[in-house]
C-alpha cells in the first residue's frame, strides 16, 4: 500500500515542502530511503524501526521504499523520522482510515528516540514559516514549542509516536492551538556592564557611540590593559532594540543551528566573540552540509574579534564579502546556499606581538620583521571596510583612581535610539536599516556636502590616499554624527571628526 506524508526540509535558512512517499510491497524485507538523503536521513530507518516496535506496533517485514520528493533537492536533518514512521503506520494500516485522512492535513516534523518519544530537531522555525500559507496543522516535538509559537502556525505537540497515533484515531482530544508571533520590541534588560566604568578613553567611547548609531565597523588598537575588551563587552548595551523582522531573522538562523534555548533571549541582539584559533569555515560557514558560521550567528548584532591580528590571514580575508554585502554565499557542486550576515564588526588588537610597542615604561621585545608580519595580517582591502579606527592610550593613575564618570550606558543608548529612529524614517520601505548600509543612490540623496567640504575631502584623499570606498564610509559616518546631533544636513565639523577616526589610512598600524 502507498501513503504520503508532508514534511519540510531546509535550504540555507529557508524551508521547502517535502512529501515522504511510503510504499510497502511484497518481497524480501528491505528498507530503503531515496531522494538525495544525507547520512542522518539514511540513519533514520534504524531509529524508525525501533520507535515503531517500542511504541507497541508491528513493524511490517516487507519491502519498504521511502521517496523524499522533490528527489532532485538534497535532504538533511533528523526531522524526517516522524513523517517516515507515520507513513509506514499509514501504509501498513496500523492506524484507522479516519486517522489516515487526518494525516493528509498534517505536516510532520520531529526526531524519534528509540522508545518512540519525540525529540527536538534543528531548523523548525524556518520550515514552519515556509509552510504557514499551506493552512496545514503542524506536528512538532515539545522541545520545539517556542519556535512553533513564534511562527504563528496551528500546531500540536504529541510527546510520543503512540500519542500521535492515538490522536489520529480519535483516542486523544484535539491539542491544536493557534498562537501568534511574540513581539520582540520589548525593552532590553539593563546590562550590569556600564560605559561609565571604563576609565578615560573618551575618544573610543565616542567612536563606539557613532558605531552603534549607524551600524559602523570599529577597530581599536592599544596596549594591553587599556580597556579594549571592556569597551567591546559594553557595546551591546547601547544598541537599539530589535524590530520584529530582525528578531525573526535571527531566530531562523539560530533555529537552523539548533541553538534556540541555548543562548541569550531571542529579543537580544547577538554578541559573538570567537577565539582567534577559529577556522575560516567556522567563521564564514560551510562544511559538507553547509551551516551558518559565526558571521551569520552575529546577524543584526555584533561580531567581536579580540586579538584581531592573531587570527590567520586567510580567516580574516573571508570577512570581505559579508562586510561588503551583508550576505555569505556558499557554493558546492550541486547547490549554492546564502546566509544573511549583516553585523557590526568590533575588532581589537595590540600594536605588536608582545603588545609593548610604544609603551613608555616597557620595552618592545619584537623584531622589526615580527612587527611587520604581525601588522601585515590586516590587509589594506580589509582595513578599507572598517569605518572607524581608534587608538587607545594607556590609562594614567589619576584617571584610574577617579570614581566612575562620563555618560552611562543608558544615556548613550537613548541617543543611539533617537539617531536610529531618524534613520528609520529616512530609509522607510527601502530595506536599508542603518547609515552604514546605504546604497550609492542613498548616499547622493542623504549625504549632501556643505560649502567647503569638497576642499576638505579632496585634501584628505590626496594626503591620506583614501580610496573611493573610504570616502563613501566617511560620508556615511558623517551622516551618523549629524543624526546624533539631530542635524538635518552634514556639516564640515562632522567630516573633520570622521577623518580623525581613520589614522590607518595615513600611516598603517600606529606605534602609539
Amino acid at each position: 500500500m502507498l501513503a504520503s506524508v508532508r514534511t519540510c526540509a531546509l535550504k540555507g535558512i529557508d524551508g521547502f515542502e517535502v512529501i515522504a512517499e511510503v510504499d510497502i510491497s511484497s518481497g524480501m524485507p528491505t528498507f530503503s530511503v531515496v531522494g538525495l538523503p544525507d547520512t542522518e536521513v539514511k540513519e533514520s530507518k534504524d531509529r524508525v524501526m525501533a520507535a515503531i516496535r517500542n511504541s507497541g506496533f508491528d513493524f511490517p517485514l516487507k519491502r519498504i521504499t521511502i521517496n523524499l520528493s522533490p528527489a532532485e533537492r538534497r535532504k538533511s536533518g533528523t526531522q524526517f523520522d516522524l513523517p517516515i514512521a507515520a507513513g509506514i503506520l499509514a501504509a501498513s494500516q496500523s492506524i484507522s482510515q479516519d486517522g489516515i485522512q487526518k494525516l493528509e492535513n498534517l505536516l510532520l516534523l520531529g526526531e524519534l528516540a528509540l522508545d518512540g518519544s519525540l525529540r527536538p530537531c534543528a531548523g523548525v522555525l524556518p520550515m514552519l514559516i515556509s509552510a504557514k500559507n499551506s493552512g496545514k496543522v503542524v506536528v512538532v516535538p515539545p522541545g520545539n514549542i517556542l519556535e512553533a509559537q513564534t511562527s504563528g502556525v496551528k500546531f500540536i505537540t504529541p510527546r510520543t509516536l503512540r500519542d500521535l497515533a492515538d490522536w489520529l484515531d480519535g483516542k486523544k482530544e484535539d491539542q491544536a492551538v493557534q498562537i501568534s508571533f511574540i513581539p520582540a520590541e520589548q525593552e532590553a534588560m539593563p546590562s550590569p556592564l556600564d560605559f561609565c566604568d571604563v576609565k578615560g578613553q573618551a575618544l573610543a567611547k565616542r567612536a563606539l557611540e557613532i558605531a552603534a548609531a549607524g551600524g559602523h565597523n570599529v577597530l581599536m588598537i592599544g596596549l594591553p590593559g587599556t580597556g579594549k575588551s571592556m569597551l567591546a563587552k559594553r557595546f551591546p548595551g547601547i544598541l537599539p532594540p530589535l524590530s520584529e523582522e530582525e528578531a525573526l531573522e535571527i531566530t531562523k538562523i539560530y533555529s537552523v543551528c539548533n541553538l534556540i534555548g541555548k543562548t541569550k533571549r531571542l529579543t537580544d541582539r547577538p554578541f559573538r566573540d570567537p577565539h582567534h584559533t577559529i577556522s575560516d569555515v567556522a567563521l564564514i560557514g560551510g562544511g559538507t552540509t553547509p551551516k551558518p558560521g559565526e558571521v551569520s550567528l552575529a546577524h543584526n548584532g555584533v561580531l567581536f574579534l579580540d586579538e584581531f591580528a592573531e587570527f590567520s590571514r586567510t580567516t580574516l580575508e573571508v570577512l570581505r564579502q559579508p562586510l561588503e554585502n551583508g550576505m555569505v554565499t556558499i557554493s558546492r557542486a550541486k547547490e549554492s546556499v546564502s546566509y544573511p550576515a549583516r553585523f557590526t564588526l568590533i575588532a581589537a588588537m595590540n600594536p605588536c606581538p608582545c603588545g609593548n610597542l610604544g609603551n613608555p615604561h616597557k620595552p618592545c621585545t619584537c623584531s622589526p620583521v615580527q612587527i611587520s608580519r604581525y601588522q601585515s595580517k590586516i590587509s589594506g582591502p580589509l582595513l578599507d571596510r572598517i569605518d572607524l579606527n581608534v587608538t587607545l592610550n594607556p590609562v594614567q593613575y589619576g584617571d584610574w583612581n577617579k570614581p566612575a564618570e562620563g555618560d552611562t550606558t543608558a544615556q548613550i543608548r537613548a541617543r543611539v535610539i533617537a539617531a536610529r529612529q531618524r534613520q528609520q524614517v529616512r530609509f522607510k520601505n527601502s530595506g536599508t536599516t542603518a547609515n552604514a548600509f546605504m546604497t550609492q543612490k542613498q548616499i547622493k540623496a542623504f549625504c549632501q556636502l556643505p560649502p567647503g567640504a569638497d576642499q576638505i575631502l579632496e585634501a584628505a584623499m590626496r594626503k591620506f590616499g583614501l580610496s573611493a570606498r573610504s570616502l563613501d564610509k566617511v560620508l556615511k559616518t558623517a551622516r551618523t554624527i549629524a543624526d546624533l546631533e539631530n542635524k538635518e544636513n552634514i556639516e564640515n565639523a562632522h567630516l573633520i571628526e570622521v577623518l580623525q577616526y581613520r589614522p590607518l589610512d595615513r600611516k598603517g598600524v600606529p606605534d602609539l
